[in-house]
């Protein structure tokens, strides 16, 4: 009898034994405080915008986009971007929580603009040079690329273009506008890849021997993503790579840090199997996405020579017949890879759309 009596008292403190604890875990709740948000808006015409939310006691964060579709995604870090399809102003809400599932909201309006304005900062290389004439060029002032100048390459080549990348090439990916060439990287399901982008390249319509090559671009950047402008031999349909060479005039492959702002020249050749050599140069401040650079080789029979904004930085020695490759003529390529075997595949850092913005091209002699 004494045990059950024991048992009803017990019963009957249960509910304040509960209590009890319920405020006590109340009394630990943490709320978030001091909700901000920044929101970058992209001045290229792609509709993307950078979030950055900060909040006191806060872990994570829910963004809702606004627009047609109300798109929402989760973050830990408190940044996100969204890419929206059509211009106009849009109400962005996030809410920011703590540990203990408190949370705070703040909504923030935005306007989207689609026409892309290009920041035209950055080094201009001269029009002339001493005992040079400028013999051909291309300046993109048009609406559309010059077919009497460039060939559209579309699909996803052999084995990714030879170097396992990810991306689909298409024409659509690229654009004509205001002066400049835009070719465009993006996440996006086409032909069995799930990023596309474009390649372009002057085979069978103009080809150089030596002289001095200069190609004024802003470029993308993010891992994976792998901007070029480079030269192949214009033999290569009869004598196959790396018989024909190869000149790299610029890569980067990018990734943060030492290799957004990393610039590589190289070359390929063939010396009793495949042979390649180059050299690099590293900004000190920024890196190639934050302003206009001019990117150049100087070829000669005997030499050609590398240079970021008139500045040399790498030089290969063209003499010998185990390098007559780089004694004939060559035809230029414009390219935005994505992944491959070189930059590895994108991650969750790399934000897309990426845009490889050209000036001009222009060949001295």
């Amino acid at each position: 009898m004494k045990k059950h009596t024991f048992f009803k008292h017990w019963l009957l403190m249960l509910p304040l034994l509960v209590f009890s604890f319920s405020c006590k875990k109340d009394a630990k709740a943490v709320e978030p405080t001091d909700l901000s948000l920044v929101a970058t808006v992209s001045a290229d015409g792609s509709g993307r915008v950078d979030f950055i939310a900060t909040a006191t006691n806060a872990n994570r964060y829910f963004f809702t986009f606004g627009g047609a579709n109300n798109e929402s995604i989760r973050s830990t870090d408190g940044k996100a971007t969204h890419v929206y399809p059509e211009g106009g102003t849009y109400t962005v809400k996030v809410t920011a929580y703590s540990a203990s599932d408190k949370s705070i909201e703040i909504t923030k309006q935005i306007t989207v603009d689609k026409n892309e304005v290009i920041d035209n900062t950055g080094y201009i290389s001269p029009q002339t040079y001493p005992g040079m004439s400028l013999v051909w060029q291309d300046e993109f002032n048009g609406t559309e690329l010059d077919a009497k100048f460039w060939t559209f390459e579309e699909g996803n080549g052999t084995e990714g273009w030879g170097n396992w990348e990810l991306q689909y090439y298409r024409k659509e990916n690229t654009r004509v506008h205001n002066g400049y060439l835009t070719i465009t990287a993006k996440k996006e399901s086409f032909g069995g890849k799930e990023y596309t982008s474009s390649r372009i390249k002057t085979q069978d319509k103009k080809d150089f021997l030596y002289g001095r090559i200069d190609m004024r671009a802003k470029l993308p950047k993010g891992q994976g993503i792998w901007p070029a402008f480079w030269a192949l031999g214009a033999n290569i349909a009869t004598v196959n790579w790396p018989f024909s060479g190869e000149i790299d005039i610029m890569e980067m492959v990018g990734g943060g840090p030492g290799k957004d702002n990393t610039l590589h020249g190289t070359v390929h050749y063939e010396d009793g199997g495949h042979k390649y050599i180059g050299g690099s140069t590293t900004l000190q401040t920024g890196d190639f996405y934050d302003k206009f650079h001019v990117f150049s080789i100087v070829w000669t029979a005997n030499s050609i020579k590398w240079y970021l904004d008139n500045t040399e930085y790498y030089s290969f020695d063209t003499t010998g017949a185990n390098k007559d490759e780089f004694r004939r003529p060559y035809f230029l390529l414009l390219n935005l890879a994505v992944g491959g075997n070189w930059p590895g595949a994108p991650n969750a850092s790399t934000v897309f759309p990426q845009k490889y913005i050209v000036d001009y091209v222009r060949v001295f002699q």
